[in-house]
This record gives structure tokens, C-alpha cells and sequence, in this order.
């Protein structure tokens, strides 16, 4: 498997990744799926958007970008998808290494995850397993897609 910048052939598996995720409703916050052309415009618009990719095919993927503007434009966030396919295969961690390395190289202090859904426990794992503090909980901060409510946790990780 490779990490690297995506490309222009990827966006249809970057998409389709993405997708899942949003279709499964229970860790992005997004509603609506990206088409063609909405995935264009979205993953060139991240400060670096990565492709993990197998023999041609994208696995998964990271997008990071500025947490905020400005006195505060040190902190990144950043937001990872894997392929259900792929899941349990090491890429998640994979994509987690891969963006703290990115983002120091990008000038940024600070990875800050603002809304890490509390039943996304592999996920909370790995990036406890990193070295990411966990800060605090907001209750009822995600709306699941069955229209149930799960709170949220935020991390930060320093950097460099």
C-alpha cells in the first residue's frame, strides 16, 4: 500500500470511499454524497488530500485542512475514510501517521479532531494508541443517522 498525494484518476475511488462513510451516518457529519464534480472541487480544495492505494485502488483516504483562521491558523484538522473492504488492515493507522507528518511539514503545531462520534471506538483507539489527549465531550453532539443522538469527543495531538 502507498500513501501519497492524490491524483486525478483517484477521485472516483476517493469518492466512493467518502461516500460510504457518509452513507453510513455514523461518523461524518456530512448529509449529502459528492458527485464527480462536487469530489473535484472538495478534495482540491484541502490543504493536501491523501490516497491510500493497493494495486490501482484506493483503499483510503485523509483531507487536511485549517481547523481555523488566523491567531489560531497553527491548528489543522483533518478527517480519514477507509473502504469497508480494507478495514482491519492497518490503513486507518496508516493515514493517521501519514497526516501527523504531513501536517508538521505543513507549518501546523497542532491536530485537532472536533467531533470524533463516541461510538467510533476503533477509531478513538487508534488515536489514543498515537498519542492524541483526549480534551473533552460534547453530549449529543453528533446526529445519527437513525436520528438517534451520540456525543462527540475532541483530541488534539502536538506536532513536531
Amino acid at each position: 500500500m502507498e500513501i501519497r498525494a492524490y491524483r486525478p484518476e483517484d477521485l472516483p475511488g476517493l469518492a466512493a470511499v467518502w461516500n460510504e462513510v457518509v452513507r453510513d451516518g455514523v461518523a461524518f457529519p456530512q448529509l449529502d454524497e459528492l458527485d464527480a464534480a462536487g469530489a473535484r472541487e472538495f478534495f482540491a480544495a484541502q490543504d493536501f488530500t491523501a490516497a491510500a492505494v493497493e494495486d490501482g485502488r484506493v483503499l483510503g483516504l485523509y483531507i487536511l485542512h485549517p481547523n481555523n483562521v488566523g491567531r489560531c491558523g497553527h491548528q489543522a484538522n483533518a478527517s480519514y475514510a477507509v473502504s469497508s473492504a480494507a478495514r482491519g488492515r492497518g490503513v486507518g493507522e496508516a493515514l493517521v501517521r501519514h497526516s501527523l507528518q504531513k501536517a508538521a511539514q505543513l507549518g501546523y503545531r497542532l491536530l485537532i479532531f472536533n467531533a470524533v462520534v463516541a461510538g467510533n471506538t476503533a477509531a478513538i483507539r487508534l488515536y489514543e494508541k498515537l498519542g492524541f489527549v483526549r480534551i473533552g465531550t460534547v453530549p449529543g453532539g453528533f446526529l445519527l443517522k437513525d436520528g438517534g443522538w451520540s456525543d462527540t469527543i475532541l483530541f488534539y495531538h502536538t506536532l513536531g
